[in-house]
């Protein structure tokens, strides 16, 4: 017996000095993810930027630290604000000599954000550097920045994905309904079509109507890109899309100059080479994005403070009511301590809204927008909007005193509903619930599981739904400083690209969040000024204090999105939908734009 004590003895201590080691070894890890994530990346001569085209297009990329340290969560995210930041380093120091665009299966549903890379990348090569782009697989959002390069090279077996763009919404009324669940609407708005993916079992005139114009719009905008870059004639390139030229080999790309050569990856690198004049068996000086990201931006500091606040995602009251609880959400009650910090902040001297969301609940974005009108009367605010600033994301900017648009982004779609379930089917004969009810007054039951919205009941919640939109399209005339009457011509919900809203005076100007800053620059009357992007990212001690729990949900929620793909946000919405306010000012929710 003596013995079998030492023996459990020995092995507690055992255990207990592995787990020490095991804990000061994984101190010394963070200790130095930290220190390489601070740390200021030097350049060398003679260095290439490599833009790795893999995963999908974010506004902001948000890494959580587990997923660094156990490959937790989804798929790898690209930063909209590192890519730019970086592609302007890349052409301000004279050591990097050109970009490297490597495509792989990149995403991105927003052809605003990929217009503002293709930009910067043009403006990149106006300083007299070069830019090629090589992949195995082009995905047609990848093509579209690739072609603006000087030479764009495909694997001999590769594939180069050029179809068109179109439009499937989704509708689950008829499925809803085979589990005793309608949905009973109230909204304002001939062209306001969130509604309809569970109210109807196709799209409305009206929407059709919207929907055809945007898209074709933003392929208009796509065709006269790649046609000025490739030297194909727009005709061509439509005719390549209708015959479904991505099936094509890759002699037929060659011939129809969609690419000017094919090679195979080891090939690729003698091209680099030779485009930084070394020789063959010399090593060559790569900068990843994330190297780029930690490269000192050498006129960082100078001047006055410009903030560039990022606001995207669905628009919440509190993190807790997100409609869908994926992805950023621009919670209210955070957003508009943020802005009265930065209104009361004597070194910031002007506020750059950058607004990337198709809306959420009403009454957050009356709250935000109350903060902008705050913010305003104590330094100048400019909007600058990303893929989307529509709904929600218009009423929140429709009150600063200028607004930029990319061409393409979906803007407008001023008008709000109200979604109420009606699930009495589903309880009463499906699954045999019976209700019984006693009440003091005749609406007292409103809101009821029971049974659908009555007459009366819908009548208080139209007038309810049309006040709201009222005091929208209100909101709209006075930041606009248009009549009512002219508003109303350009509500009703519709949706809107950027250079139609431009025409309808519904934006100020069209152009690049570079833009936007440059005029909030001009209003404050700086000569020097620099940018700081807030809300500031939650740094890697913070996320470890927040506790694994957190960055499990995490992962368990990237992988539930992952298995639904575009249902995810349907069901989430469901699932949330007695979580979230009533009245929503949004966009449809699946956009589904390929």
């Amino acid at each position: 017996m003596k013995e079998f004590f030492k023996m459990v003895f020995a092995t507690v201590v055992g255990i207990l000095l592995f787990g020490i080691i095991m804990g000061l070894i994984g101190m010394m890890c963070l200790m130095g993810i930290v220190a390489s994530g601070s740390s200021v990346k030097s350049v060398d001569k003679n260095s290439v930027m490599v833009l790795n085209l893999s995963g999908s297009l974010e506004e902001r990329a948000e890494d959580n630290v587990f997923n660094q340290l156990w490959g937790m969560g989804g798929g790898s995210q690209i930063g909209l604000d590192d890519v730019l930041s970086s592609i302007k380093k890349a052409k301000d120091n004279e050591d990097i000599k050109g970009i490297y665009i490597e495509a792989g299966m990149f995403a991105s549903d927003s052809y605003a954000s990929l217009k503002a890379i293709r930009r910067a990348l043009e403006d990149f090569r106006k300083s007299g550097k070069w830019v090629i782009a090589y992949a195995d697989t082009y995905t047609q959002g990848a093509y579209y920045l690739a072609s603006v390069a000087d030479k764009v090279y495909l694997n001999p077996e590769g594939q180069l994905d050029w179809h068109g763009l179109a439009a499937e919404p989704m509708f689950f009324k008829d499925l809803m309904a085979k589990f005793g669940v309608k949905m009973q609407l109230a909204k304002v708005g001939t062209y306001k079509s969130a509604p309809e993916m569970f109210t109807e079992d196709h799209m409305s005139d009206a929407n059709r109507e919207q929907v055809s114009a945007y898209i074709n719009g933003i392929w208009e905008n796509i065709l006269k890109d790649v046609s000025a870059s490739r030297k194909i004639s727009i005709d061509s390139l439509n005719a390549y899309a209708d015959n479904l030229i991505t099936f094509s080999d890759t002699k037929t790309l060659l011939q129809k100059k969609m690419i000017d050569g094919v090679l195979y990856t080891d090939e690729v690198k003698g091209v680099v080479k030779k485009q930084l004049n070394i020789k063959e068996d010399d090593n060559i000086n790569q900068l990843t994005l994330f190297d780029m990201t930690t490269v000192k931006d050498e006129h960082g500091d100078e001047g006055e403070e410009i903030a560039v606040y990022y606001a995207y995602g669905d628009i919440v009251d509190g993190s807790g009511q997100s409609m869908m609880s994926q992805g950023h959400v621009i919670d209210a009650q955070v957003v508009c301590k943020d802005l009265d910090k930065l209104a009361n902040d004597d070194n910031v001297k002007a506020v750059v809204l950058r607004v990337n969301s198709g809306g959420g609940s009403a009454y957050a974005s009356e709250q935000i927008w109350r903060s902008m009108e705050l913010l305003k009367k104590k330094k100048p605010v400019v909007v600058s909007m990303g893929g989307m600033a529509a709904s929600g994301g218009y009423y929140i900017s429709c009150g600063s005193q200028w607004i930029v648009s990319e061409p393409v982004t979906l803007t407008g779609s001023i008008g709000i509903f109200g979604m109420f379930p009606d699930a009495s089917g589903l309880l009463k004969d499906k699954l045999g619930v019976k209700f019984d009810e006693v009440k003091t007054n005749k609406n007292s039951a409103f809101g009821t599981m029971s049974r659908p919205i009555s007459d009366e009941e819908m009548s208080y919640l139209n007038t309810y739904i049309d006040r709201g939109y009222k005091l929208f399209r209100k909101r709209v005339a006075d930041g606009r400083k248009l009549p009512v009457e002219e508003v109303e011509k350009v509500a009703q919900g519709r949706v809107w690209l950027g250079q139609d809203a431009f025409k309808h005076k519904l934006v100020d100007q069209l152009g690049s969040l570079d833009d936007a800053v440059a005029k909030a620059a001009q209003l404050a009357k700086l000569d020097k000024y620099h940018t700081e992007a807030y809300p500031g990212m939650p740094g890697f001690f913070e996320q470890l204090m927040e506790g694994t729990n957190k960055a499990t949900g995490s992962y368990l929620d990237e992988t539930v999105k992952a298995t639904l793909g575009e249902l995810y946000g349907p069901v989430m919405l469901l699932r949330d939908i007695n979580n979230q306010h009533a009245i929503q000012a949004r966009l449809p929710i699946v956009m589904n734009v390929r």
